[in-house]
């Protein structure tokens, strides 16, 4: 019972990035072979959730040790499809307590909000804002701070992130064709690269395994770490396509896994 009760060191002065799910586009999500509860970053006392897909709320739960979605400070939705936006809602009933405690910002690209919106009308008055994203625009919330990209080539408008932990630059290359100008943005000590598809689906806007080798190859990160799997990279094993790549590069490739947890000497 005292395990229950603990909670992720959140605004303790710890850094660390967490994996809450490694599941990229519909039938991984669909069928829940990885989660898709998103990433939850925390930074100087200041917690955000990046792309709160289904199941967020219940991974927060299921964390060892716990995270409370309550001491969220903010939210970002790199786009609007489901498999990044589909607990955002309840998400901001946690962070703002049920919508009796104003607080948090929500940044999302503006088709999240217009026409056909992801986040409903009754929970928008909830956080203290609600950010439209642009793109290679700054942003900050609390003691965190991120960049945004240019637009992605991908049906939604989307934005992938750039952020300092300590002294650590991290890049998020969320869903997205390869395009060159990819790399003109991303260059950091530490890249999160979606990769959905193991080989090339010519007309469907997702990286494939070929295209984060090349940006990788080129960029050189410190480090590198795939995540956003589809239905085909989880059979060729995205741990075993990591271990390659890393020898083929000489660069350190890791494939993340639900629930990976990086903090200490990652940040340092």
């Amino acid at each position: 019972m005292k395990e229950n009760r603990k909670e992720e060191k959140a605004g303790k002065g710890e850094s660390f990035v967490k994996f809450l799910g490694t599941a990229g586009a519909r039938f991984v999500m669909i069928e829940q072979l990885r989660s898709s509860g998103g990433i939850w970053v925390s930074h100087r006392g200041t917690n955000v959730l990046i792309d709160p897909g289904p199941g967020s709320i219940v991974r927060c739960a299921a964390s060892r040790p716990r995270l409370n979605p309550m001491k969220l400070d903010g939210i970002i939705l790199t786009h609007r499809h489901l498999d990044h936006a589909g607990d955002v809602n309840v998400m901001v009933e946690a962070m703002t307590e049920g919508g009796f405690k104003k607080k948090g910002i929500v940044f999302c690209p503006p088709d999240a909000l217009d026409e056909d919106p992801v986040i409903l009308r009754h929970v928008l008055n909830f956080p203290e804002k609600i950010e439209r994203l642009e793109p290679r625009k700054k942003y900050s919330v609390g003691g965190f701070s991120f960049e945004t990209s240019m637009p992605h080539k991908h049906p939604a408008i989307t934005y992938g992130l750039k952020f300092k932990i300590n002294n650590t630059t991290v890049s998020l290359i969320s869903d997205t064709k390869y395009f060159k100008e990819l790399e003109d943005f991303y260059r950091a000590d530490v890249l999160i690269i979606s990769v959905v598809f193991f080989e090339p689906h010519p007309g469907i806007d997702h990286l494939c395994l070929a295209d984060a080798q090349e940006v990788i190859k080129n960029l050189r990160p410190k480090k590198a770490i795939l995540t956003h799997f589809g239905m085909t990279m989880l059979k060729a094993k995205p741990h075993i396509q990591a271990e390659l790549m890393s020898k083929s590069l000489g660069i350190e490739v890791i494939a993340a896994y639900d629930g990976m947890t990086l903090s200490g000497a990652w940040w340092e």
